[in-house]
């Protein structure tokens, strides 16, 4: 099923609205969600509404919340998420974060207690444009581990995502690597599953540690795991990512006490640079583009498939998907339909 963002935005909007929210949150959530289909992370899109909507019964997440600046101290933000979207909160501490840094040159905040908070480039983004560079590192708390530690059967850890950006070399290119530290990131999984899509060979374990092309046997019983990006060096920095995300901000670690609630919690660990207080802002352009044009000038060892920068992917799908619409399939629609029923939205399929 094809159906143009502008439809699919439409129909999240009315559905956050219809569970509570007001008319600004469910058009930031909304387009957080829709944008992040857009750009080919169907794992953060609108497929996670029906888990917002069983999380918002549950009431570990709370509509129409900000979520609160706890301390600050200095270039040093510390934000608490109050269960709220956690798109709203993110954003809302990484525009806080953007003006620190401006004023100080560089600054440090920390996001604990926040409901899922997304597709985490987008933050990364929002710091790009404003002629910043960012760091951020996530990891999640409130449900089972996916992710297998390296030489580990079983999983412990979460996909404990990382983003750095960069803004542009030239207009509308900003660098922005957003990955997971797991080989997939478990939405894709999911994704797969819905689909009855068998994955690659070297993603996934079953439930008793031996390697599948499942993506069922993650969701099973008992579970798999994904396995780490990079073998020791995804694993590492997946840790450094719980330690950095989970302990420094004070949101907690995916420890046993923290996997029982059946929610998604992040917590985010974010340091914003002003590149001014270094070197010239028209030098660090021509830099960033001329090296960009050194790389991206190799010779492809595939003539369909260029050489390309972290975030041009994300940039032609999104430029593919405005034109073509966005692809749901059969399963994500019919939880949509049926989390959107329960709250009297009927939705919209104009162009399917």
């Amino acid at each position: 099923m094809l159906i143009p963002y502008q439809t699919l935005r439409a129909n999240a909007v009315r559905i956050f609205q219809a569970a509570g929210s007001s008319a600004e949150e469910a058009e930031i959530v909304a387009d957080h969600l829709v944008e992040a289909n857009l750009r080919g992370h169907d794992s953060h899109g609108v497929g996670m509404i029906s888990i917002y909507m069983k999380n918002l019964a549950a009431r570990s997440l709370i509509p129409n919340r900000r979520g609160r600046l706890i301390k600050e101290d200095g270039a040093i933000l510390h934000y608490d998420g109050e269960r709220g979207y956690g798109q709203v909160t993110a954003r809302a501490l990484t525009e806080l974060g953007i003006e620190r840094a401006r004023k100080t040159g560089l600054a440090a905040v920390a996001l604990r207690n926040a409901h899922h908070i997304g597709r985490i480039g987008s933050y990364g983004e929002q710091c790009a444009a404003a002629g910043l560079i960012s760091l951020h590192f996530v990891n999640v708390i409130g449900h089972k581990p996916y992710v297998a530690p390296h030489r580990g059967a079983d999983a412990r850890l979460g996909t404990n995502p990382v983003c750095i950006a960069l803004p542009a070399g030239e207009p509308g290119r900003p660098v922005i690597l957003d990955m997971a530290t797991s080989r997939v990131a478990v939405g894709k999984v999911r994704v797969a599953s819905n689909e009855g899509r068998q994955l690659a060979g070297d993603l996934l374990l079953d439930g008793a540690g031996r390697p599948t092309t499942d993506p069922g046997a993650l969701f099973g019983e008992p579970g798999g795991a994904v396995l780490p990006m990079g073998e020791h060096k995804g694993y590492a920095l997946a840790f450094i990512c719980e330690l950095l995300a989970g302990v420094v901000t004070g949101g907690g670690t995916l420890t046993p006490k923290n996997q029982g609630q059946d929610t998604i919690t992040n917590n985010m660990l974010a340091f914003i640079l002003d590149p001014r207080r270094l070197v010239d802002q028209a030098w660090l352009r021509q830099e960033i583009e001329a090296i960009t044009g050194c790389v991206t000038a190799s010779p492809p060892r595939d003539p369909a498939a260029p050489v390309l920068i972290p975030g041009d992917p994300e940039r032609q799908m999104r430029a593919r998907r405005m034109a073509e619409g966005i692809s749901i399939d059969d399963v994500t629609w019919g939880q949509l339909a049926e989390a959107a029923a329960g709250l009297g939205v009927k939705l919209e399929v104009a162009g399917s």
